[in-house]
């Protein structure tokens, strides 16, 4: 993976740079000590590591402001980061970058039932959004795996997803207005606690934006009223294209459950081993959710169980009770944990139609057996969004660079079949050199032309998104 050169220029000037962040911002926001700044040389797509100039940790809006005004007035990068769950390289640090980490702000700022949204501080983590809600019987609902620790700022920064979004949407579906501070330290509101706001969708330009156009520093979130109950069916088939296709049928009928979730041996086996779940022994599983009254959620199940049956299913397995419904989903919610004790994988995140799921899981077999590698699969079949994971050796020479060939591989099959490169995990560094698969030069310029207009010195989060050789001009100008 190609590295910028860091500028000299800046390395030179650290104490300098330092001493006038210092002068900004209380003295426990600053880090500079090669020791401390090791912590943050890497997010979770963990091969790449690289320490960054300085780390700055500021506690409010105007401190990041400030933050980001000397960093404009030096010429320094500065890269965003949430919590560190990227698995994308969203928030890997160049050597001349100081990163601005969020986590300190964690705060919630105003909290509206009547008109079903809460205002937070972007540290704030996923899942402690629903936990300052849920007494009042909201929650808010996209739901990544990571949102035990993922940052609500870096949710936003990547568009994130997760399990039940099949009906709730991903983050910009649930987003209604942020702070925003721009490279210059420009403080800016853009959308509000309003169902559609007047004037440009700004919203929409900076929610998926990686970090690229400024450093979101509080959002105010739709929040929505709990349902009244939910309850999942475990399905177990021979193969992973019969499965596929089960979850083309269910979607081809008119359905819309709350989730559908896939896992293929490989994962059932580890995160069986992992969380003692009781799946079913067979080549590829789905959980199925629905929400709604008791009656509904009957209604529902009966249809969908219906049409797994036509696909001669091996297990069958509705929830019982609330302990049961945790049981079935221990094992998904615990699948990367459980993957990582066996070996050391790639995360991918390309997303595909869902009639191709059948052709899509079967070419991915075969790819998977020219390289020499396996691949386990677990995503979110409704909405096409896969997670296959590569298996490999990092200690193993030649290993690391055969599982990303296979990788690009398989998000360039992705685009073929007439998906995109990310559902859910971004660009980052992971597929920076893919985006010319998906998007003509012509594309590519369009989307760089918004970040001149937000950052001109191309000082935000360097090294991301956009091929270094079609983005090279801007970075030197």
């Amino acid at each position: 993976m190609d590295v910028p050169v860091p500028d000299a220029a800046i390395l030179s000037r650290k104490p300098a740079i330092v001493a006038r962040l210092r002068a900004v911002l209380p003295r426990d926001a600053v880090i500079d000590d090669p020791a401390e700044t090791r912590a943050y040389e890497c997010d979770a797509l963990s091969a790449y590591r690289m320490q960054p100039l300085a780390v700055v940790l500021p506690r409010t809006t105007a401190e990041v402001a400030a933050a980001l005004r000397v960093c404009w007035e030096e010429g320094v990068p500065v890269v965003p980061r949430g919590a560190g769950t990227s698995l994308a390289g969203g928030s890997m640090p160049t050597a001349d970058a100081v990163v601005l980490g969020i986590a300190r702000m964690n705060g919630v700022l105003e909290t509206d039932y009547d008109n079903r949204f809460i205002r937070v501080q972007a540290g704030r983590t996923n899942l402690s959004v629903t936990g300052a809600v849920e007494a009042e019987g909201f929650f808010y609902a996209p739901d990544p795996s990571s949102q035990l620790a993922c940052a609500i700022g870096g949710n936003i920064a990547m568009n994130s997803g997760g399990a039940h979004c099949l009906k709730y949407g991903v983050t910009t579906n649930n987003l209604l207005g942020v702070t925003l501070v721009k490279m210059d330290g420009t403080v800016v509101e853009i959308g509000g606690p309003w169902m559609d706001a007047p004037g440009l969708d700004l919203l929409g330009v900076v929610c998926g934006s990686e970090g690229q156009l400024g450093v979101v520093t509080e959002a105010t979130l739709r929040i929505l009223p709990k349902p009244e109950g939910a309850r999942p069916v475990l399905m177990g088939f021979s193969s992973n294209e019969v499965a596929g296709a089960c979850v083309a049928d269910i979607i081809k009928a008119g359905l819309l459950p709350v989730a559908i979730e896939f896992m293929d041996r490989p994962c059932i086996r580890a995160c069986e081993a992992f969380a003692k779940a009781g799946y079913p022994d067979c080549e590829a599983l789905l959980i199925v959710e629905v929400e709604g009254s008791p009656a509904e959620i009957d209604e529902q199940l009966a249809a969908i169980t219906a049409i797994a049956r036509r696909h001669d299913p091996v297990a069958l397995e509705q929830a019982t009770d609330e302990a049961h419904a945790k049981r079935i989903w221990l094992g998904r919610k615990s699948a990367f944990g459980a993957m990582g004790q066996i070996n050391d994988y790639m995360c991918l995140d390309g997303t595909i139609p869902v009639s191709t799921l059948p052709q899509v899981l079967r070419r991915i077999g075969e790819l998977a057996a020219d390289f020499g590698l396996e691949v386990a699969n677990v995503f979110h079949a409704g909405d096409g969004n896969m997670h296959p994971l590569i298996l490999y050796n990092a200690n193993k020479p030649g290993d690391q660079e055969r599982c990303e060939a296979l990788g690009a591989e398989i998000l360039k099959l992705c685009v073929e079949v007439g998906g995109c490169l990310t559902g859910e995990h971004g660009v980052g560094i992971e597929k920076r050199d893919l985006m010319g698969v998906q998007y003509r030069p012509a594309d590519l310029e369009a989307q760089m032309r918004v970040k001149d207009v937000f950052d001109p010195k191309w000082l935000l989060n360097p090294a991301k998104v956009f091929p270094l050789a079609v983005s090279a001009g801007r970075r030197a100008g």
